[in-house]
């Protein structure tokens, strides 16, 4: 162990080079494994932090070894699998990302490990394919969900119930064969077959599976002899009872450039879409994820990265990441202003002046002749709960707050006074035309 020491000393000058959180985030969960003549290799705890260090400490790192040891240091890196299991071979820094296998990888399937039930947040808009998912799953090939169709817009979370699917069947159903491929990789093997002339090969290779997990098949349309293939693939699976499950941009009835044989057999099974989340659905989502990332983020800010991005569940976890690294990089606080110049930058300025709880109430403000900083008072007076009611009733029609957040912003109130407050707004609109002119001039200046 006489490396150890000169570890130590690598930690310290690195220590010197970071601010304190940076160092924290980034060094202090690795070690070194060995030292053979002018390789060093570092544990990690995941892939995530491997590739960090790799792409942006390398530098640094190289730097202060060769301070250290006194010369030149290549660095290969093993990754954490979990608390009593490490990788076998470590990944050595001179090769390309996409040549690496990372741990969680299942090399036979395909398959992801990352992607389970277990950490597929649940929701109301994807309760329904969850469960049809989970149903496969428990007894593949003997339920009437066969095959199980998924679509969705890009984003949120086909390839992660795809992906779970399979994950689920290998670690409950033993000897279970499972191949998990985009509809780009089934393209290219079948080009790469006829080349080789070895479309049969290709052919059992698919075939001599128990489930068959297929992502964005929409890439098809178009793709004719690829389509033929996978029509007798489908059929053949089909007839020897084994399960298929396909992901889809769109419903298959929209597939206009996919042959309709191929529709109708999509059409057999069961077909189930996933909504985008609500924005309580996109907290837990974010929190999870900071969880698993073992990620200290201010509530505020994951409140807010759920609210500013709402469509697309990756760009609301690259936004997490990114604001991350721009932390740690820049030696900066996680605060709501960091995320909000986050966030613009990936949604871009004109999303970024979407209607909010503070633009409502300046508006209202001034439209109703109240004083702004009184709406969240305990202010009893008529035009004032008046003005309150209408911020509310606005709050929840115009922005993806929920309940609590706007019972929160009006001075800490219940969700159910919100409802109240709404449902007060509501009686009027059907009563008085007076409220109905007020609610359009608002909403004409806000939107």
């Amino acid at each position: 162990m006489d490396y150890q020491k000169n570890w130590d000393q690598c930690l310290e000058l690195i220590r010197h080079e970071l601010s304190s959180q940076a160092f924290d985030t980034w060094f202090s969960a690795i070690s070194v494994l060995g030292v053979e003549g002018r390789e060093i290799t570092i544990q990690v705890p995941n892939r995530f932090h491997y590739e960090w260090l790799d792409s942006k400490y390398d530098a640094l790192l190289k730097g202060v070894l060769k301070k250290s040891f006194g010369q030149s240091m290549a660095i290969k890196y093993s990754v954490v699998i979990n608390a009593e299991t490490q990788t076998q071979s470590a990944i050595p820094d001179n090769r390309p990302l996409e040549k690496l296998i990372p741990s969680h990888f299942h090399r036979a399937s395909q398959l992801n490990r990352r992607y389970t039930f277990k950490n597929f947040v649940e929701g109301k808009g994807n309760q329904f394919a969850k469960a049809a998912a989970s149903s496969v799953a428990d007894a593949p090939g003997q339920t009437p969900f066969n095959p199980l169709l998924i679509y969705s817009t890009p984003g949120l979370g086909k390839t992660h119930l795809l992906q779970a699917i399979g994950n689920h069947i290998l670690q409950n159903i033993k000897k279970t064969r499972v191949v998990y491929a985009t509809s780009e990789k089934f393209m290219l093997d079948f080009i790469s077959a006829i080349q080789n002339n070895q479309s049969t090969k290709f052919a059992q290779s698919y075939r001599n599976n128990d489930v068959l997990l297929l992502d964005d098949v929409q890439f098809f349309q178009t793709k004719e002899q690829t389509q033929e293939q996978f029509f007798h693939l489908f059929n053949d699976l089909f007839q020897q009872g084994k399960q298929i499950v396909l992901t889809t941009d769109r419903h298959p009835n929209e597939l206009t450039q996919l042959k309709q044989r191929l529709v109708s057999r999509f059409q057999s099974g069961l077909i189930v879409d996933i909504q985008p989340p609500d924005l309580e659905t996109r907290i837990a989502i974010l929190m999870n994820k900071a969880k698993n990332e073992n990620l200290d983020i201010p509530y505020d800010v994951t409140e807010f990265i759920a609210t500013s991005i709402q469509a697309d569940i990756r760009s609301m976890e690259g936004a997490l990441v990114k604001l991350l690294a721009i932390a740690s990089l820049k030696k900066e606080d996680i605060t709501i202003d960091l995320s909000k110049k986050v966030v613009e930058d990936i949604l871009g300025e004109d999303l970024m002046n979407q209607v909010t709880i503070e633009n409502i109430c300046s508006v209202v403000a001034s439209e109703l002749n109240v004083p702004e900083n009184q709406l969240g008072s305990q202010s009893r007076k008529m035009e004032l709960v008046n003005a309150r009611h209408i911020a509310m009733y606005l709050s929840r029609e115009l922005t993806n707050n929920s309940l609590l957040s706007i019972g929160k912003y009006f001075g800490d109130r219940d969700h159910s006074t919100v409802i109240h407050g709404c449902k007060a707004i509501e009686k009027k609109l059907k009563k008085n035309s007076v409220m109905n002119n007020v609610l359009t001039s608002i909403k004409n200046k806000l939107l």
